[in-house]
């Protein structure tokens, strides 16, 4: 395994501690490992929202919407971080772009024969 992802697996465990600022520490240390982390940019997010830090939070959740565009859970990420900050419209728009690339997604699969 990877330093990147001992660090990912040690701030899934804080958080489980209830630990929080020493997971956004660990998440941190993963991203200036790889910028382009995707899964610790998801686990930021997550923890800058359980923090209360909701900027912080919808900008983790946007880096991560930059680095996989056509993610469903990236876009519902957004959707739930604007939403806990009170930014309903954001928070709207967000989760309609979520559920058109599931659309997509799903207009994609082979159909049962």
């Amino acid at each position: 395994m990877s330093a990147k992802e001992d660090l990912y697996d040690r701030a899934v465990d804080l958080i489980a501690d209830d630990k929080l600022e020493a997971a956004v520490a660990a998440y941190r240390e993963a991203i200036a490992l790889d910028a382009e982390y995707a899964d610790a940019w998801q686990g930021l997010a997550l923890v800058y929202n359980d923090l209360g830090r909701h900027d912080e939070a919808i900008a983790a959740a946007k880096r991560l919407c930059e680095l996989t565009p056509e993610d469903v859970l990236a876009h519902t990420t957004l959707s739930r971080m604007y939403q806990a900050a009170g930014m309903v419209p954001e928070a709207e728009t967000a989760g309609a772009k979520a559920r058109m690339l599931d659309w997509k997604r799903q207009l994609r699969e082979p159909k049962p024969e």
